[in-house]
């Protein structure tokens, strides 16, 4: 893991235990999936380039749009999915059918993954990359002028 990844892990796992609360993105204070890697962004690459609009728990879908994927496209650089590194920042469709509109950072890979998430109900947690989880994960990126492993 190169020191940019690392200090991209080290700043998620900062946020383990920051409360779920829907559009916020403050350490210890609260957030949402999205305000974690608002706050990553923030402590990585400095003051963020837009703000989101005002969304509901349903964002995007009634419309079918992706929404959430077409932000990450605009500020960092998509990879591979199946390149994975320590540090990505992973985009997750939660249904079949639905827009993606859940986000993590990649915390571990190799023979036991990991990512770190804002989950309604838990809070900022460090969870494993099971195939549950890795099978709806629809996109991969990176932080800018981050290096790839």
């Amino acid at each position: 893991m190169t020191l940019a990844h690392s200090f991209i892990v080290d700043e998620a796992r900062a946020w383990i235990g920051t409360p779920y609360i829907h559009q916020m993105a403050a350490r210890g204070a609260g957030t949402d999936c999205l305000g974690l890697v608002r706050g990553v962004w923030r402590a990585v690459v400095g003051s963020e380039p837009e703000r989101p609009p005002a969304y509901s728990m349903d964002w995007s879908e009634p419309q079918g749009q992706e929404q959430l994927w077409a932000a990450a496209l605009r500020h960092l650089s998509p990879k591979t999915v199946s390149l994975a590194a320590c540090g990505d920042v992973i985009l997750f469709r939660m249904r079949e059918g639905g827009v993606a509109k859940h986000l993590g950072i990649q915390s571990d890979v190799g023979t036991a993954p990991k990512f770190i998430h804002a989950y309604s109900g838990h809070g900022v947690v460090e969870s494993p990359l099971s195939a549950p989880w890795a099978r709806r994960i629809v996109a991969r990126f990176q932080f800018p002028d981050v290096e790839a492993d």
